[in-house]
């Protein structure tokens, strides 16, 4: 059987989702890039030689996971420039687990310079562009921002998203925001 080669382009997205999955799991401080290299299928130098550092990867894959969420609110967009519309695109990202836990993890690195900086831009760019897309006020992108962290933490807690755990407490919570786990 023959090996396809893949190009150096490939090879970096397939190390860069390996990161998130990585990331996701074990979070910044946990994570070596020996176990990215192994989920990706090349050696750690490799690794070395497409990103750098740890840090530059785990910035790359903290930048990845924003650039996925602004796309989604894109898309959302398009089609209806609503928060509704916005927060059903989120409730598409939450069975990606990983994704919404790097969020976290970058959220709490966040004290090292370089991610923090980071973090906090991203953050608040996604901030800006739900209110740019809906033409929401202030009050309602506050409500829609904080509806969307509580959701990522239940994600994390793994009481949303793919085969949840069930607990009375979480299934309150996401009934009164109209439970993403029913679509």
């Amino acid at each position: 059987m023959t090996k396809t080669r893949l190009t150096a382009a490939e090879r970096s997205e397939e190390v860069l989702q390996a990161a998130v999955v990585a990331f996701g799991a074990n979070g910044y401080a946990g994570t070596k890039t020996d176990e990215i290299a192994r989920l990706a299928g090349v050696s750690q130098p490799y690794v070395i030689r497409l990103f750098g550092t740890k840090q530059q990867l785990f910035l790359a894959a903290t930048n990845r996971v924003c650039d996925q969420v602004e796309a989604a609110f894109r898309r959302a967009a398009e089609r209806e420039a609503t928060l509704a519309s916005l927060g059903e695109a989120y409730n598409e990202l939450i069975p990606e687990r990983e994704l919404l836990v790097v969020l976290l993890h970058g959220f709490a690195a966040s004290s090292d310079p370089a991610i923090g900086e980071t973090v906090r831009e991203r953050f608040g760019r996604i901030h800006q562009t739900v209110g740019q897309l809906t033409g929401a006020t202030p009050d309602e992108v506050t409500r829609f921002m904080a509806t969307g962290m509580l959701l990522t933490v239940m994600a994390a807690m793994q009481v949303t998203g793919k085969n949840p755990v069930s607990c009375e407490w979480a299934t309150e919570l996401l009934d009164s925001l109209g439970n993403p786990d029913e679509g």
